[in-house]
């Protein structure tokens, strides 16, 4: 009599005869599900860092403006010193030039016993003393007779009866000056005008 075959069924083996895979699913961990917080936590990041080299720039710039502001006023400070100084001492030179023109007339005034001729001889040098001075401040004189009337240098008291022909400067009351181009001082003139009787 046969005796019938052991069932040997191992029970990893499927109803075919085949080997089940163990559930490896269920051994492994489940990878975790990339979330959308983390792309929005990078660009908030991104944002700080951007922000305080902003911030950084920002005071950084502050402080260059507040510099230049600081060093524009001090020029300004200094250039209104400057031009006030200027305005005060501006004759400085022209005045140390006078001094010596008033040193001689105190001179001919103290001298004793002068004569008629040595203070006309000690007035016409100071004079002299005085247009040296003049002439290199660029003071110069206007003197303009036989010349034609200017109003823009002269300035007319009177027209008179004479040879010259109208509107020319017959005779000098007055002497003007110019300070280079300008005129300090018009002239005070007569000028000639046509006689009655001429035709």
């Amino acid at each position: 009599m046969q005796e019938a075959p052991e069932a040997t069924h191992n029970r990893n083996e499927s109803p075919a005869g085949e080997l089940a895979a163990p559930d490896s699913q269920a051994a492994q961990p489940k990878a975790q599900p990339q979330t959308a917080q983390e792309p929005a936590h990078d660009a908030a990041t991104s944002l700080e860092e951007r922000l305080k080299k902003a911030e950084l720039a920002a005071a950084e710039h502050h402080d260059a403006w507040l510099r230049a502001k600081a060093e524009a006023d001090n020029i300004r400070k200094r250039a209104r010193g400057e031009i006030a100084s200027a305005h005060k001492f501006a004759l400085e030179t022209f005045a140390s030039e006078l001094l010596a023109v008033k040193d001689s007339l105190e001179a001919a005034l103290a001298a004793e016993n002068a004569s008629v001729e040595s203070m006309r001889s000690g007035a016409e040098l100071t004079l002299k003393q005085l247009s040296g001075v003049f002439e290199r401040f660029n003071l110069s004189e206007i003197d303009p007779v036989g010349q034609k009337f200017d109003p823009h240098r002269h300035q007319a008291i009177s027209a008179v009866e004479a040879d010259a022909e109208p509107n020319t400067v017959v005779q000098v009351l007055q002497k003007g000056y110019l300070l280079h181009d300008r005129v300090i001082r018009p002239a005070l003139v007569l000028v000639a005008k046509a006689r009655s009787g001429s035709a």
